[in-house]
């Protein structure tokens, strides 16, 4: 036996319920007035041949003063209860459409959670992946005495890499100096014998105390990968590939970001009736737009979320606009860089 068909309620549903209510209470107040009117209107012809009629007619006049009082006492009603009435439908009115933003907000925040939480996942593996490779023998060998033999190894260790792990642009090797030792795509991209120490990743990395640590840096653009922008994520190699060993060098890699980041914000579902007003957005901690579904203003425009110290929520802009955000809540032992999953919704 075929399921009952279940019929679905919406907020519009009651919005509309509400205004149709409103609608029929006003036309027949309207029909109450007019009633009255004639009645107002039939006691003063009454009252007027009474008067004519005389002594005879006096029975007949008290008759129809009662009848004008209570016309009289209907239209005061009606009037009340139309104002009433009107101020109760919309106030439940204003109820439901704010119910109606709620409920919209709310689910708005839930897709940039969702966002988040992937972009979140996603650079824990990046944090594991980095921490793996900088225990590779050949990448470890070359760090600590490289020479040209081992150096074109790890080159090519970092390539097979490469080929396996395809959001990666490049991985480099690099002493402790900060110049590049090797990359993994030597053919793209003609790194080897650059200094990188002054990257903010590589003096923050350099620095870090065990194997099982990593640094994360924000989304930015390297020049020596053409310009790309780049996630990277940084982590000392030690002698021995173990986790307490002298820092002999370190390993860098970087996440393809834009076309990775596209599609997640990108992938968000909404309605298709809200496509065209609706932007979804990672922003970072500084307030740098680091991915839309319109891939505008990418590093370039800056926003202002009023949190208000919130980790999540939404409101309305002066403008009329409905903002919707969650901050990153991290993964495992990725914690995150105080990013924002962000929903603009207009009017």
């Amino acid at each position: 036996m075929a399921a009952a068909a279940q019929t679905e309620i919406t907020i519009s549903d009651i919005v509309n319920r509400s205004n149709a209510a409103q609608r029929v209470a006003t036309a027949k107040i309207g029909s109450i007035r007019a009633i009255t009117h004639r009645m107002k209107i039939l006691a003063l012809n009454a009252l007027i041949e009474a008067a004519r009629a005389g002594e005879a007619g006096r029975g007949f006049a008290v008759v129809s003063s009662e009848v004008k009082d209570i016309s009289t006492e209907f239209t005061t009603l009606s009037d009340s209860l139309e104002s009433e009435l009107a101020a109760e439908i919309g106030g439940l009115t204003r109820l439901a459409e704010a119910m109606a933003e709620s409920a919209q907000g709310s689910r708005l925040t839930d897709l940039a959670l969702n966002a988040i939480e992937l972009i979140d996942r996603n650079l824990y593996e990046r944090s594991c992946d980095v921490r793996w490779w900088a225990t590779d023998a050949a990448v470890v060998e070359a760090a600590s005495a490289p020479d040209a033999a081992r150096c074109t190894h790890a080159s090519q260790r970092l390539g097979v890499i490469l080929r396996a792990y395809t959001v990666y642009l490049d991985i480099w090797l690099i002493d402790v100096h900060g110049v590049v030792l090797a990359n993994g795509r030597p053919d793209r991209f003609d790194v080897a014998g650059r200094s990188v120490a002054d990257r903010s990743w590589f003096r923050s990395a350099i620095r870090l105390a065990t194997g099982d640590d990593f640094h994360a840096e924000d989304i930015a653009v390297e020049p020596l990968l053409k310009d790309a922008q780049v996630s990277t994520f940084a982590t000392p190699v030690r002698e021995g590939g173990e986790a307490h060993g002298a820092v002999s060098g370190l390993l860098a890699i970087h996440f393809d970001w834009e076309p990775q980041a596209s599609a997640i914000v990108g992938g968000v579902r909404l309605a298709p009736h809200e496509a065209a007003t609706t932007r979804v957005m990672l922003v970072d901690a500084h307030g740098r737009v680091i991915a839309a579904s319109d891939s505008a203003g990418l590093l370039s425009e800056t926003l202002t979320i009023a949190t208000d110290g919130r980790a999540s929520g939404h409101y309305r802009t002066a403008t009329g606009e409905l903002i919707a955000f969650h901050r990153t809540p991290g993964y495992e032992t990725y914690r995150g860089l105080g990013w924002l999953g962000v929903i603009q919704q207009k009017v």
